[in-house]
Order: structure tokens, then sequence, then C-alpha cells
């Protein structure tokens, strides 16, 4: 009785194990079927990154008008803005050759800002598929906000950063052509408080990155660096000095691995001494 019992219930898990296969199987092309997410995914990138766009827009207005009140031509200043697509690069050579420097001097305070990409967009290299050309052209969409909003703990989501530096993109030429055509009409941009939305932006984007201990306390000596070295230093060198604070989480993996091996080892030194 007992054996014809068991026999019944290893046939009847045998018949609910081939049925969850066989539904499965079933399942698994309908999956393949399935409609890509990538759409949905660059949809992502911009509705992340709109709640920045006004402010990117307000700043693109504001390099137009500097540039503008610094002699440059406007078709020079758009030309900039399409290819360059990096704001404190440009304000810096704006104000550089503006207040009588030379070329050499504008490209090496330009230099200096964008020396951050190298690192970023090392990290975020693999993501990028296709061809030469297709590459450029996605790789020129990384910029700080997108490359922040699309970094998913040191993993980077290719749609979200194309998405979100397409719209900043637009939102930064657009912003550009308005300045440019507005020229002195709009006035100092410091009076209606353009000035700000630089500073504002990258805030905005550290408070999202704040999630540990470790994160604060760089950011709070990356801060606290740029802040000694700002009256002292030429332009730029605060911004590449301030990165010396991302030396803070070089700790975090070692304590992190000290303490996964410290249960271990007291278990083994428990194991050994019994």
């Amino acid at each position: 009785m007992l054996a014809s019992v068991a026999d019944e219930t290893g046939q009847a898990e045998s018949r609910r194990e081939a049925g969850r296969a066989r539904e499965t199987a079933a399942g698994a092309p309908r999956r393949e079927v399935r409609p890509s997410p990538r759409g949905g995914r660059y949809r992502d990138g911009v509705r992340a990154v709109a709640p920045l766009v006004p402010a990117v827009l307000a700043f693109g207005i504001s390099f137009g008008v500097l540039a503008r009140a610094a002699g440059f031509p406007g078709a020079a200043s758009l030309v900039m803005s399409a290819t360059t697509f990096a704001g404190s690069a440009q304000f810096a050579v704006v104000s550089v050759l503006g207040a009588g420097g030379t070329a050499a001097a504008a490209i090496g305070a330009a230099v200096l800002l964008n020396a951050r990409y190298g690192p970023m967009g090392l990290a975020a290299a693999h993501v990028f598929e296709g061809g030469r050309l297709r590459r450029f052209l996605e790789s020129q969409l990384l910029v700080d906000e997108s490359w922040a909003l699309s970094n998913r703990g040191g993993r980077f989501d290719r749609h979200v950063l194309v998405g979100a530096g397409a719209l900043l993109y637009v939102g930064w030429v657009g912003g550009s052509a308005i300045g440019v055509a507005a020229g002195d009409r709009l006035g100092d941009p410091a009076t209606l408080g353009l000035d700000a939305a630089f500073p504002a932006l990258f805030l905005a984007l550290l408070a999202t990155q704040l999630h540990s201990r470790h994160a604060v306390l760089a950011a709070l000596t990356g801060g606290a660096i740029a802040l000694v070295l700002v009256p002292l230093t030429p332009a730029g060198v605060p911004v590449i000095a301030a990165t010396a604070g991302c030396l803070v989480g070089l700790t975090r993996p070692a304590r992190a691995t000290e303490r996964r091996r410290a249960p271990r080892a007291a278990a083994v030194a428990r194991e050994t001494s019994s």
C-alpha cells in the first residue's frame, strides 16, 4: 500500500514538473516576441532629466548673452554649443577671451574643466554599441547629468544616458540660440539670476548621489578643497583638485572585505578550538 501511494505521489510530482517545463517552454517564445523596451527606456532618460531642462535652458541663454557681450559672433557661439556641448568649458573660454586672455589660456582652462570626462567616459565606454560613428555620436551625449542619471551602482544604462543627453543637448543649443538672438536685450545675466543656474544644477545632481556616509564625506572633502583653492588658483584647477575627495571611497572596499571575512574567520577559529 505504502509503495503504491509513494509511486502515485512520485508520478504526480513528475507530471507537475513536466507541466511546469511545458509552461516555461511555451512561455519563452512569448517573452521573446514582446515589443522591445528600447523606446520606453529612452523615454525613461527623457523623463528623468526633464526637471533639469529649465536650468540647462537658462544656462544656455546665459552663455549666449555672455558670448555676444564678449564679442563672439553669433554663428561661432552656436557652433561652439553644438560641437562642444560643455557649459563650464564654454564659459571659461568666453570669460578668458573676453578679458583679453590668449587662446592658449582659454584652451587650457577648458581642458582643465573638462578633464573629468576622461574617467567618466572610460567608466561608461562599454555600454556604447554599433560602429565607430554611432559610438562617437552617442558618446557626445555623455555629460554630467546624463552620466549621473544613467549610473546604476557603477553600471550604466545606455538608453537612459542617450535619452537624457539628447534632451539636454536640445535644451543647451536651444538656450544658446535664444541668448545669441536676444543679445543685449536680456541685460546682464547676473541680474536675471542666470548665473546661479549652473551651481544649482550640480547641487541637484549631487543630492541624488548622497546615499551613504562615504558619499557624503567625499562630497564634503571635494567641496572643502575647491573652497580653499578658488581664491588661490586659476579657473579650472579647483574643479580638478576637488576630485581628490573621491579617494575617500577607496577605503570602502577594503573595509567591506574585512567585515565579510570577520565572521568566517571567527567560525574557523571556533572549529579549530573545538
